[in-house]
């Protein structure tokens, strides 16, 4: 399927291609390893699209892990959040595993460790750690625990999966070098205490792997052959091998590292991203304006624009960021042709065309999409009041302005031809009706070809119309920002604007993440949280037109 085409050609697929040719794999086996402490994000999606489409272009397989190692912050609520996101995004998993599956060999290999001298109970607490630890200048200096013998490690460490320890009192660190140029590799530390009942494993365990040591070791005992993550854990891989020499393991995946997707105007760091949603600053983590893979969901950005964006952006080592422009160009280039088109009005002002006959109502038809006429057409009614727009009239307007204004005429979208009489203003000075004529000569599609006029409105039929919400979404964060001292600082207090308007009777009791394009103001989504009854809220997904190029 689409998902799962073959990507370009990039540094990584070409290591694949080598394996394979000289015989050091036979199949390529990658893996998906999130955290599920929260939910996901476009920057993951990157990841997801790589690990899955390397391997299917390889006749390969690819696991869905969940690195579950920490239980004080993680959750099944995350672990359905993500397979719900992978799935949507055109990917499903060959097998499903979580670390916690590995628990009991993991302990095993710690053990392992204990007995042959590369690992030792410490209980130095972890800011005298820190101090320890040294610079990148400074080397390290030992634990005074450094030197306990074997027998004592390993009757410190069963007593502390015994849980005879409180949280801190003492972790398990490997023996590596405490003066290596790779801080990553001076002791650090393979177990913790936490005495915290796990998603998956319930109250078995009060100590758990760091995910330096567990994942190398998930990745071997799965059969991964190509280890694939982003750049910041480069410094770890002298760490990942050591791991699985020192752990003698059977397997021997290989860890490859490329640069993260990120996008401007917005945040995309989990810890960021969990405070938005715990203090209310956001509508929940599928919040249309945020970058998780639910809140772009929720929006109505399509999975085939984010893998577009993925299979745009390529692989590489460079860091950098990706104009969110780029984004909407493929969401624009994916509903072109699927979206129907339809008339919505955001901010209405009511016409009354005096000279048409008073209780009539037509029919008139209207395309579903000039761009795809297989999508047929649909009939949309017509009378003597309607919707227009309020920005589609001004008292005094300036030059090359051509819609309505007193004594203009303008054409309606596959309607007829009216010119604004007169207005109507209420106490405060505002607009509030407009008063128009109309020639019924005019109907569009009746080979009419008097006069011209400059100016096309779209409406909606007051009688039959629809009340619906309109949520129109700005940048979550304000540009140039990145100087802010609190993320928080960075917040767009504008992001996010409601207005009530109308769209056409057939939008009556419409499904959730339905989409279509509302003429000349964008492309819109059926919200899937607040749509329900007699109420619509439709999602602003993206704006017609943009001067981005790629």
């Amino acid at each position: 399927m689409e998902a799962t085409k073959a990507t370009s050609s990039h540094f990584i697929k070409n290591v694949v291609i080598e394996d394979l040719q000289a015989g050091r794999v036979s199949q390529v086996v990658t893996r998906f390893p999130p955290e599920p402490n929260g939910y996901l994000h476009i920057g993951h999606a990157k990841s997801i699209w790589l690990n899955f489409t390397l391997a299917d272009e390889f006749g390969g397989r690819t696991h869905l892990r969940f690195d579950d190692t920490n239980p004080v912050k993680e959750d099944e609520e995350y672990v359905r959040a993500i397979k719900e996101d992978v799935k949507w995004l055109g990917f499903d998993w060959d097998a499903l595993y979580f670390a916690s599956d590995f628990f009991d060999e993991m302990y095993n290999r710690a053990v392992l460790l204990i007995q042959r001298g590369k690992a030792y109970v410490c209980e130095l607490t972890a800011e005298q750690m820190r101090e320890s630890r040294g610079t990148l200048t400074e080397p390290g200096k030992d634990s005074p625990y450094r030197g306990r013998s074997v027998e004592e490690n390993l009757a410190l460490f069963e007593r502390m999966r015994a849980g005879e320890f409180p949280d801190g009192a003492m972790v398990l660190r490997a023996k590596i070098d405490m003066a290596s140029p790779n801080v990553n590799m001076r002791d650090p530390v393979l177990y913790r205490i936490a005495h915290a009942t796990h998603h998956n494993t319930g109250d078995k365990w009060c100590i758990y792997p760091m995910y330096d040591y567990a994942h190398p070791l998930e990745d071997a005992i799965e059969g991964i052959t190509h280890s694939i993550c982003t750049l910041e854990f480069e410094d770890h891989r002298p760490l990942y091998d050591w791991v699985i020499r020192e752990c003698e393991m059977e397997s021997t995946p290989h860890q490859y590292e490329f640069s993260k997707l990120l996008l401007t105007n917005t945040i995309m760091g989990k810890r960021y991203l969990r405070q938005l949603v715990e203090e209310g600053l956001v509508d929940g983590w599928d919040d249309p304006r945020l970058p998780t893979l639910s809140g772009l969901r929720r929006r109505g950005v399509t999975s085939e624009a984010i893998r577009s964006l993925c299979e745009e952006t390529g692989v590489s080592k460079s860091n950098g960021q990706a104009d969110y422009r780029m984004l909407e160009h493929f969401i624009r280039e994916d509903l072109k042709l699927k979206a129907p088109r339809t008339m919505a009005v955001l901010r209405p002002l009511k016409v009354v065309i005096t000279n048409y006959p008073e209780g009539q109502v037509e029919l008139l038809e209207a395309k579903n999409n000039n761009e795809n006429p297989e999508m047929g057409s649909r009939m949309i009614p017509f009378s003597r009041e309607i919707y227009i727009e309020q920005d589609d009239f001004m008292e005094n307007p300036p030059n090359k302005y051509f819609r309505l204004f007193p004594g203009n005429e303008v054409r309606l979208m596959n309607a007829y031809f009216i010119k604004c009489e007169e207005f109507v203003k209420d106490a405060d000075g505002n607009v509030v009706e407009l008063r128009c004529t109309y020639d019924p000569e005019t109907k569009s599609g009746s080979g009419f070809t008097g006069r011209k006029v400059k100016g096309t409105i779209h409406w909606v039929e007051a009688s039959q119309a629809v009340p619906a919400e309109m949520y129109l979404f700005e940048s979550l964060v304000k540009e140039d920002s990145e100087d802010a001292e609190d993320f928080k600082d960075r917040l767009n207090p504008a992001s996010l604007e409601i207005v009530h308007g109308f769209v056409e009777p057939g939008m009556r009791g419409v499904e959730p993440q339905t989409k279509f394009q509302f003429n000349r103001h964008g492309y819109f989504n059926v919200d899937s949280r607040y749509t329900g009854g007699d109420r619509i809220v439709f999602n602003r997904i993206v704006s017609l037109k943009s001067s981005f190029e790629l």
